[in-house]
């Protein structure tokens, strides 16, 4: 129901304040990928097979901003009942000086799922472009929700709320004279280990680093992409999550080294 009300409100509003504004005065943008991999923060919510993921946002031009993004789920991401991740989100942006600053909010639902699973995460981000290169730095504090608390039946709590901290930051770069740019990601995730109500955690080991490197190429509405990522969680570090922390095929680690393919179309 919280799910259908978001949405509903976020569909409606769109067009009423689009008719009250000046043509031009906003700007939309939708998006549908297909990944070999639904990788969040280097953690496999997909049981290590693809996804079909899309997206849509409205931008005022002052900089606020608002707008949902949903993906598909298995395995990992599934325990609780929930087949789908749908993240509302909305924000301002503005440009001081050379550093583009970035307020938002994160709403992620699992629509399906067991019962509190959604949970809000605040977010900052500084954007500034150095030479040929773009960069950012991120962080993103989740408040103490029940959604991030482990199970009430595991040792390792009583389903208490817990807090979550993500800090990341993204580079890069346009090769001369071609469709492609290549790009890096690194983050650092500190909170509560274990399993959340839905099966997931945001820090499933307490604390952990991902990482990414890869690149992508532009060919008119699409964008062709692939990249290798990867996180430091080891097999002996997540032993007390098995067997939700492995692939149900083959048992190997769901936060393991992979390379994942995507390709998307903008509109």
């Amino acid at each position: 129901m919280k799910m259908m009300i978001a949405v509903v409100a976020l569909a409606a509003a769109t067009p009423a304040l689009a008719q009250a504004s000046p043509p031009g005065e906003f700007e939309a943008a939708a998006s549908a990928s297909l990944v070999s991999d639904y990788r969040f923060r280097g953690v496999s919510q997909t049981d290590k097979e693809m996804a079909v993921q899309a997206g849509m946002s409205v931008t005022h031009q002052s900089g606020a901003y608002a707008g949902v993004w949903g993906s598909n789920l298995a395995g990992w991401g599934t325990f609780g009942g929930a087949n789908m991740e749908l993240d509302l989100y909305g924000g301002y942006a503005v440009e001081v000086g050379a550093v583009k600053v970035d307020v938002g909010l994160t709403w992620y639902m699992y629509p399906g799922g067991a019962d509190k699973t959604d949970f809000a995460e605040p977010y900052v981000k500084l954007s500034t472009t150095v030479g040929p290169a773009n960069l950012l730095a991120g962080v993103a504090y989740a408040p103490k929700q029940e959604a991030l608390g482990n199970f009430s039946n595991t040792p390792q709590s009583r389903g208490q709320s817990e807090d979550n901290l993500y800090l990341w930051t993204d580079a890069n770069a346009g090769v001369p004279g071609t469709p492609l740019t290549l790009k890096a990601h690194v983050g650092y995730s500190n909170g509560n280990p274990g399993l959340g109500p839905n099966g997931t955690s945001l820090t499933p080991t307490g604390e952990y680093w991902d990482w990414s490197l890869g690149g992508e190429a532009v060919f008119g509405p699409l964008t062709l992409g692939v990249s290798y990522v990867d996180t430091d969680i080891s097999r002996a570090n997540s032993a007390y999550l098995l067997p939700n922390f492995s692939s149900s095929k083959d048992g190997s680690s769901i936060a393991g080294g992979t390379v994942v393919f995507a390709v998307s179309a903008s509109f």
